[in-house]
């Protein structure tokens, strides 16, 4: 799984290979309040299986992206994947729920590998408005898995029990891997990085010093707040809460990975045309109308999940304009560290979701206005920091 110099990747290995972390992180949602019963445990403890998750998810970014400058996109890509399925297994035999938790932990570091190197390879491949198209392109298709995982795994909890969801999980991974140690070619062209984990550092502080890099990366975590939050706090209100069963709320979700279909699908055909600052205003804009209406519609006694959900794909809808285009905006910040500013900035995203999917987790208890404020909050700031942010822009832009 060395260096190699094949053909560049295939559009729909990076679509594999970048849908295996959501994917995993997604088929479990169903199964979480049930997991309370088998493990004799609580929601709270049940929810750290997701926020470690999203943790680990975000830490682990932090040096695969360094890695991938000093090795390549290719072996960090493939063994990340071979960690992934071992965490797996850890899961699947999972004997009690912190074992379960380590599991997750496990599979989360490498999962995270597929996610940065296909924004890397991109990146490598294509310019800034072109590698917004394909990173819509990508996380339009890529979707599709993490769309459907809640109905399979809802599906597959009440067949044949929790374990059920993660097997699936295994099975996929196998191919993916299989697939791409024939196909996943190296894109990395220039200086492979020799230096330490003191100059991996040097590199962060170089991007945090960047307005740039900083714009992008704030906006992307922001944005992506409120759907993590989503993932932490929907599972408890639509299930117990609202009564609706696991394979309902599998359905339910549906509308949101739609949501953030069309919203891809939008990038991929206009970026080129419109330029990713105008998708990145665009979409935030529709996160804030999103957040709006579930405001309006908790307030107003209307909270339902037809509104819960019917808020959440507006959300995601905006969140496929300005996620890709602002990725590629803070992967282009520099080009000489162009895989420690997938990493960086997927940590700030990771972390960011992690944070408000414990505090909707550690909030909910009769009510669901935890859920409603967290999320309404983070898609207002997202929106807020890129208006500020363009403003100050300005001056500076037409100084030079």
């Amino acid at each position: 799984m060395g260096r190699d110099t094949r053909s560049p990747p295939r559009l729909w290995n990076l679509i594999a290979i970048s849908a295996i972390g959501p994917m995993a992180l997604n088929i479990f949602f169903p199964s979480m309040p049930g997991m309370m019963t088998v493990f004799d445990t609580d929601y709270a403890t049940v929810q750290l299986a997701l926020t470690l998750y999203l943790a680990s998810l975000a830490t682990a970014q932090l040096f695969v992206g360094p890695m991938a400058d000093r090795w390549g996109r290719r072996p960090v890509a493939l063994w990340g994947m071979v960690l992934c399925m071992v965490g797996t297994v850890v899961c699947i035999f999972a004997p009690s729920i912190q074992i379960l938790i380590l599991g997750r932990v496990i599979q989360a570091i490498g999962a995270c590998t597929g996610i940065v190197m296909s924004r890397t390879i991109i990146r490598d491949m294509h310019g800034l408005d072109k590698a917004a198209s394909m990173m819509g392109y990508v996380t339009m298709v890529m979707v599709i898995a993490p769309m459907f995982s809640p109905s399979i795994g809802g599906f597959l909890d009440q067949a044949f029990g929790w374990q059920a969801g993660f097997v699936f999980v295994l099975i996929c991974i196998i191919l993916v891997l299989g697939a791409s140690v024939s196909l996943l070619g190296e894109t990395h062209t220039g200086t492979y990085q020799a230096e330490g984990i003191g100059q991996m550092f040097v590199g962060f502080v170089k991007l945090l010093k960047m307005p740039a890099f900083n714009r992008h990366a704030f906006q992307i975590s922001f944005s992506s707040g409120a759907f993590f939050a989503f993932l932490g706090g929907a599972p408890y209100v639509s299930i117990q809460l609202m009564g609706i069963s696991a394979a309902e709320y599998g359905l339910y979700f549906m509308a949101g990975g739609l949501g953030y279909m069309a919203g891809n699908f939008l990038t991929g055909r206009m970026s080129e045309r419109w330029g990713a600052e105008k998708l990145i205003t665009f979409g935030t804009l529709m996160g804030l109308l999103g957040g709006v209406e579930l405001v309006i519609a908790y307030m107003s006694g209307n909270f339902n999940p037809q509104t819960l959900f019917g808020g959440m794909a507006l959300i995601a809808f905006g969140n496929g304009l300005c996620l890709p285009s602002g990725t590629a905006g803070a992967v282009s910040a520099d080009r000489d560290l162009t895989g420690t500013a997938a990493g960086l900035a997927g940590f700030m995203q990771m972390a960011t979701g992690a944070g408000t999917s414990y505090l909707v987790g550690i909030l909910l208890s009769d009510t669901a206005a935890p859920l409603v404020i967290v999320m309404a909050a983070s898609v207002a700031a997202a929106f807020l920091l890129n208006i500020v942010s363009l403003k100050l822009a300005r001056p500076h832009q037409e100084l030079h």
